[in-house]
């Protein structure tokens, strides 16, 4: 059996009788988890829909992360009992298939990345499949919904929520900590697409993630000037070529494993409407980085996600510490050993601790500290005690 855990956070119920349905079908397959952060009076009647379908439950009250969506997950993962666990937004929609495919690849994985297609695709949705196709043009898109190995999950403590790319941060701290991560490209799970105005409003938001990729941001930015120049002076034939290179490493990706049966043929000519929208918003992103982060829920996130530089030491600072443990247990075994053959001497002479001192750790390798944590119990790199 596969768990199953669906963070969110309400504002309205107009989609309440469509998540229902769905809801009643997962359950056939796996145990679900909702967490709830939504008002009260839109909780109570959550509550009432999924009554029998599903463990209802607010997020956890330690938990006090800048991104709402990590407490659900942290959350969910507290109380799922299976060791297969599938996280998935509120507008992903799984069948039986895709959670059967995913509960197997997690049998030599820990982390499963699946690809997100929207179904239906207004014009809208066309445009952001521009962005998933350029993705798989260059190797794989970021979706909303994970496969996770629940005691790896608990072994690398959870991952960091004050970020704004939770998804990205997801992966490069199960890399860090030496997870497997298979991303199959033809594991195909839609998507419910935004409405119109949900879209307009993310996009600096989306173009904030880049500062967690910075080779992306570098390659975004000079596209501006760069037309600008080409305005001026009336060479229009870079112009062209750009814009036909966007549309083909679009085909490319919707071509991939099998893409076109779900990707409609329209969707790449949107590629260089979404690389301008990039570029535009990039800059926006940058100046909203400069004035302290992007607004998220009432507050400011100025951190996109971690380097995988620090996400490694902040993973090597954790692993010491269960090796100071059996260290630590070595050492009273052959402490206790001397005080029985030795009962004349005292257990503080330096003649006693010497064998002792043989087990502790070196300040050049492991030292005996409490592990570096924060309120959801996830070991923080350098740089990561205040919110971002």
């Amino acid at each position: 059996m596969i768990d199953y855990v669906l963070p969110l956070r309400w504002e309205d119920d107009s989609g309440l009788g469509e998540l229902t349905a769905y809801l009643r079908e997962v359950s056939r397959h796996a145990r679900v988890v909702v967490v709830d952060g939504s008002p009260e009076e839109l909780f109570e009647r959550h509550a009432a829909a999924w009554r029998g379908l599903a463990e209802h439950v607010r997020p956890a009250g330690d938990l006090r992360f800048a991104n709402g969506k990590v407490n659900g997950v942290l959350t969910g993962l507290r109380l799922a009992r299976a060791e297969h666990v599938v996280i998935a937004d509120d507008d992903v929609r799984h069948d039986e298939r895709t959670l059967a495919r995913i509960d197997a690849l997690l049998g030599g994985a820990e982390l499963v990345r699946p690809q997100n297609h929207f179904d239906p695709a207004p014009w809208h949705a066309l445009w952001d499949t521009a962005r998933t196709l350029l993705n798989r043009g260059l190797g794989a898109d970021y979706p909303g919904t994970f496969g996770v190995r629940r005691s790896f999950f608990h072994h690398m403590g959870g991952y960091d929520g004050d970020v704004l790319f939770e998804n990205l941060e997801l992966i490069r701290t199960v890399r860090a900590h030496g997870g497997r991560e298979l991303r199959p490209l033809d594991l195909y799970v839609p998507r419910r697409p935004p409405d119109a105005r949900r879209f307009w409003s993310q996009r600096v938001r989306q173009a904030y993630d880049d500062l967690a990729q910075p080779w992306r941001m570098a390659l975004f930015l000079p596209v501006l000037p760069a037309l600008a120049a080409c305005a001026v002076r009336r060479r229009y034939a870079p112009v062209v070529a750009g814009a036909g290179a966007a549309v083909a490493l679009a085909e490319l990706g919707r071509r991939r494993a099998g893409g076109r049966r779900v990707f409609p043929a329209t969707a790449p000519l949107f590629a260089p409407v979404w690389v301008l929208e990039r570029a535009t918003c990039g800059w926006l992103a940058l100046g909203a980085a400069l004035c302290g982060g992007v607004p998220y829920a009432g507050r400011r996130l100025r951190r996109a996600a971690h380097s995988m530089r620090s996400l490694r030491r902040a993973a090597g600072s954790a692993r010491p510490s269960l090796f100071v443990r059996s260290l630590r247990g070595a050492a009273r075994s052959v402490r206790s050993s001397l005080r029985v053959a030795q009962p004349g001497r005292r257990s503080g002479s330096l003649d006693a601790r010497k064998p002792v001192a043989l087990c502790e750790p070196s300040q050049n390798g492991f030292v005996d500290e409490r592990p570096q944590r924060h309120s959801a119990t996830v070991a923080r790199p350098a740089g990561m005690t205040s919110p971002s």
